[in-house]
């Protein structure tokens, strides 16, 4: 008889689960504080059941985890994760990104005693949007991925870094997360009903899947909504990044506006600087008046070259021009730093290509 994978119920199903064991439903939810809050992987580790119990669990159950095949650490301090998935054939990845110098300045100022450290993860193997300046995009969606498999990205991560902690989660890895809106819901819940991971510290982001905005706010908690825009024109928009044509800027846009942002809330739009595509004054511009009555920030992130790209990134000078023009019109606009990149772990060069080493 197959073991039964624990984490694959949802509580009203372990407690069924339990009650079919003959035991009470309160063992359900000591269950779930062990696998989630406690974060083990194994049923004899459950202290709090005794051992006779854990032993006949054990006989008929197992709890699953993500099997970790690589970890790489970039001069930065960013880590990588290569995750082999459930159907053994294919894989993703989620990166760590430690806090920069100015926020962990801005940590300090805010009396934060865990320095910050964000865990980026992934909702899809590969991904369909087909965005020209992102590798990903280039392996087409391959499938989505479980709300358990997104989950366990966080889990495994925090078990790999203890006594360190994750303080921030973006789904900005791997995938579009809006086109697997229904497992990427589930997940939200999990990570802020059990493991009990604050919605001011997730934050979704999406590529302007119409829909999907409109739906989110229903079907999972208020989380922190990002969009990767890359351009303030539907004509650029459409020639880097396909979901345009499907999804223009003017539906977008009212999408955005109907979306409910928390008080003191703020969309975050994602900016990658394409050299002599999306970066001229102009443009500048242009964004600063598509974002008009918004409430938000824009985050500036100079192109990361890979293999095979044709773009490359503005000059320096171009990018401050470019913050300057934005910062003087009155929008919050903040360069990024992308970090990973001598390890393909920064924004858009995530590929998820498992090569054996002899």
């Amino acid at each position: 008889m197959a073991l039964t994978d624990l984490k694959s119920l949802d509580k009203s199903s372990l407690r069924e689960f339990m009650k079919n064991e003959g035991l009470p439903a309160f063992r359900a939810g000591q269950l779930l504080h062990w696998m989630y809050e406690k974060n083990i992987t194994v049923i004899g580790e459950i202290t709090e059941f005794s051992k006779t119990l854990r032993e006949n669990l054990s006989q008929k159950a197992f709890i699953s985890t993500l099997r970790v095949k690589e970890m790489l650490t970039s001069r930065d301090g960013t880590e990588k994760y290569l995750f082999e998935l459930d159907d053994g054939e294919n894989f993703i990845e989620s990166v760590l990104i430690p806090a920069d110098e100015d926020q962990a300045n801005d940590d300090q100022n805010q009396k934060t005693k865990t320095p910050r450290l964000t865990l980026c993860i992934s909702s899809q193997a590969g991904c369909a949007a087909g965005c020209l300046f992102c590798l990903t995009g280039k392996l087409g969606l391959i499938r989505n991925l479980t709300s358990r498999e997104i989950v366990e990205q966080v889990l495994s991560v925090q078990r790999h870094i203890t006594p360190r902690k994750i303080t921030n989660i973006v789904f900005m890895g791997m995938g579009e997360p809006l086109n697997n809106i229904e497992n990427v819901a589930d997940a939200l819940r999990i990570l802020t009903e059990l493991v009990h991971f604050s919605k001011r510290r997730i934050t979704v982001s999406t590529s302007g899947i119409v829909p999907g905005i409109l739906k989110l706010p229903e079907m999972a908690p208020m989380v922190n909504l990002a969009v990767s825009l890359n351009a303030a024109t539907d004509e650029t928009r459409n020639h880097i990044m396909p979901i345009n044509r499907r999804y223009g800027l003017p539906s977008l846009m009212q999408a955005l506006r109907q979306f409910p942002v928390p008080s003191r809330g703020r969309i975050t739009f994602e900016y990658v600087l394409l050299g002599g595509i999306n970066d001229s004054l102009a443009d500048a511009r242009s964004l600063v008046k598509l974002l008009h009555g918004i409430p938000s920030k824009v985050n500036l992130i100079p192109f990361n070259r890979h293999e095979g790209s044709e773009f490359h990134a503005p000059s320096a000078q171009k990018v401050l021009a470019f913050q300057k023009a934005l910062l003087d019109s009155g929008c919050t606009a903040i360069i990024r730093k992308s970090k990973g990149a001598d390890i393909l772990a920064a924004c858009g060069q995530l590929k998820a290509k498992y090569e054996l080493k002899k």
